[in-house]
């Protein structure tokens, strides 16, 4: 997912896509944790996903 893709959505929207990213963060961790995890890079795809999301929602609040 790219930050230009996430600028164009409103708030109500990052803020949903944030949390799919959380559950597939924990379910990630949970599949690490029972060794069923094969792709261990997904994690770190999805750890700065979301951390792509919290910036363009954090630079929204800012810009109001």
């Amino acid at each position: 997912m790219k930050a230009s893709e996430l600028r164009g959505k409103d708030k109500a929207a990052l803020e949903k896509e944030l949390g799919e990213l959380l559950k597939a963060q924990f379910g990630l961790r949970m599949q690490i944790a029972t060794q069923q995890l094969n792709n261990t890079a997904q994690l770190k795809k999805v750890r700065r996903d979301i951390a792509r999301v919290k910036t363009v929602i954090n630079s929204k609040d800012g810009q109001q």
